[in-house]
């Protein structure tokens, strides 16, 4: 049976195996079904349960989030030489790949199979095709909410470019499969092919395509990026890089601005693409108060992971931790008002990195040379909090390069390099933002206010900082504003905040030590160079 033929289908299942993804003994397989019916499976099927406000709140298992240490990318004529081989691009063998890819289609047999065509990239240029296998209904509503969704049109004689493999029952043996543990990720560019087992973590798959996009895209001259992006009235477009925590989802949801989408983008050139469909939000301590945009888009058709009721009713618990601390919803893109359709926008005017600073030394707000932003963006700088894990008893730098080096295939250079490239071409201006403490570190100081931070963001925003005067910080070199609107003056220089300015100085030189330091094992000693020299330009 041709795709064309199984795509119109009107009841939404077929017993016919689709030959390509090589599902001839399931039975059956339920293609592209809407979230209504991916919702009656699920709760029919034990996969879930209603809650009052209409999302479906699943569990994804032993596994509440990613394990990068169980993530592969086959080693072979295409990637031997040109994927970034450490701890987080561990090689797999291409023959490995495909007994485990074999065992997984075997294990299959007889099983019901929820099969999903998407796409991944909102630019026409650079739009992957994609098939997505899941055994689990919520996954599979997952995916239509987190990938693109083709029009009919496109269903027709679909052929997928890329298929990716979820089965969380699916175990592989590390004695003879090569994996490290049950549990796995494997990546082949030469198949166009993922396989995930072992884990019911739907992020694995989303972070997956992030993978293969990240791998492909750079090499073509497209960055690729972990950011979020939107659009003000006037057409001009602003990029939030960060890592868990910083404040890159809520940020970007701004009521008086249009969503591009909130984690993976691309940019090419004078265009902004959104990689994905939807949303995937933090939501714990989630309030109408803080975040309305993304409370209210927890609705019929949501999926929330891992959150809990409150006791004697189907209300979400936003404040329990009692599975995981990592609470998520899942939805899709015009959940949000006014997010724009297609997603994508301009090249940016404004990028922000957002650091959330549990030292309490780095300014709320500061203005980056091309240089800095390069240093900045391969630095990827956030902290740990004391308690979030064992052992941890106060604040701990924490660096992942270009904000994302869990799912960066490449070298972190290449993305730097494209980086700096496109923001002299366009003449971007970027800034670094402290979402964490000031005044002292945590548990002697205080968080900076999300008010003073969308303050700050919206002076940039509307140009309100271009005239200003500028001080320069004498351990960072950031160049810090004298004044803000809607922000007190004295916060904008983190060193007044501290009653015992010593002390401050004295925690500011440690963690620019730890940027250094971090900056060394980087590697490439002529691509260390070249940033240093930008540097020194500035």
């Amino acid at each position: 049976m041709s795709h064309g033929m199984i795509v119109k289908s009107t009841t939404g299942i077929t017993t016919q195996p689709i030959a390509s993804l090589g599902l001839s003994g399931c039975s059956p397989v339920f293609l592209n079904l809407p979230p209504a019916r991916l919702v009656e499976h699920a709760i029919r099927y034990g996969e879930g349960d209603l809650t009052d406000n209409g999302a479906l709140m699943c569990r994804t298992g032993a596994f509440t989030g990613r394990s990068p240490k169980d993530r592969f990318i086959v080693r072979d004529g295409m990637t031997g030489s040109t994927v970034n081989w450490n701890p987080v691009n561990q090689p797999f063998a291409p023959e490995a790949f495909a007994r485990l890819h074999r065992k997984m289609l075997q294990f299959l047999r007889g099983r019901k199979a929820y099969v999903r065509y998407a796409c991944a990239g909102a630019s026409a240029d650079h739009k992957i095709r994609l098939a997505v296998v899941t055994t689990q209904a919520w996954q599979n509503l997952f995916c239509h909410h987190l990938f693109l969704r083709p029009e009919p049109a496109e269903l027709e004689n679909f052929a997928p470019d890329w298929t990716v493999y979820s089965v969380p029952e699916f175990e592989a043996d590390p004695e003879t499969d090569g994996t490290r543990q049950k549990n796995f990720t494997i990546i082949d560019f030469s198949r166009k092919t993922v396989l995930i087992g072992g884990t019911g973590y739907a992020g694995e798959i989303k972070k997956s395509i992030f993978s293969v996009l990240n791998f492909t895209l750079p090499l073509k001259g497209v960055l690729s990026m972990h950011c979020s992006a939107n659009v003000g009235p006037d057409g001009d477009t602003a990029l939030f890089f960060g890592l868990s925590g910083t404040g890159k989802t809520t940020l970007s949801a701004d009521p008086e601005r249009r969503l591009i989408g909130d984690d993976e983008h691309g940019w090419a050139g004078t265009e902004v693409f959104n990689f994905e469909g939807g949303c995937y939000a933090k939501v714990i301590n989630l309030t109408r108060e803080q975040e309305p945009q993304i409370f209210n888009a927890i609705r019929f058709g949501t999926l929330l992971e891992n959150t809990v009721f409150q006791p004697g009713t189907h209300t979400p618990d936003y404040a329990s931790q009692s599975v995981t601390e990592n609470t998520r919803a899942a939805y899709p893109l015009h959940y949000i008002p006014g997010a724009l359709q297609p997603s994508t926008g301009h090249f940016p005017r404004n990028i922000f990195f957002l650091t959330a600073d549990a030292f309490g030394v780095l300014p709320p707000l500061s203005r980056l040379t091309t240089g800095q932003a390069m240093y900045h963006f391969l630095s990827g700088y956030t902290s740990k909090l004391a308690g979030t894990e064992v052992g941890i008893t106060e604040p701990v730098a924490t660096f992942s390069a270009c904000f994302g080096a869990a799912f960066l295939p490449l070298h972190p250079f290449s993305y730097a390099r494209l980086l700096g490239e496109l923001l002299e071409v366009y003449n971007v201006k970027v800034w670094l933002i402290n979402t964490g403490w000031t005044g002292g570190a945590y548990g002697t100081g205080r968080r900076i206010s999300l008010a003073c931070t969308r303050a700050m963001i919206k002076a940039v925003l509307n140009d309100q900082l271009d005239g200003v005067r500028y001080q320069e910080h004498d351990i960072f070199g950031l160049q810090m504003p004298v004044q803000c609107a809607g922000v007190p003056a004295e916060l904008l220089n983190p060193e007044i905040m501290w009653a015992d300015r010593q002390a401050y100085r004295k925690q500011a030189a440690k963690l620019e030590e730890s940027f250094r330091k971090n900056f060394t094992t980087l590697g490439k000693e002529e691509e260390l160079l070249a940033v240093k020299l930008h540097l020194q330009k500035a």
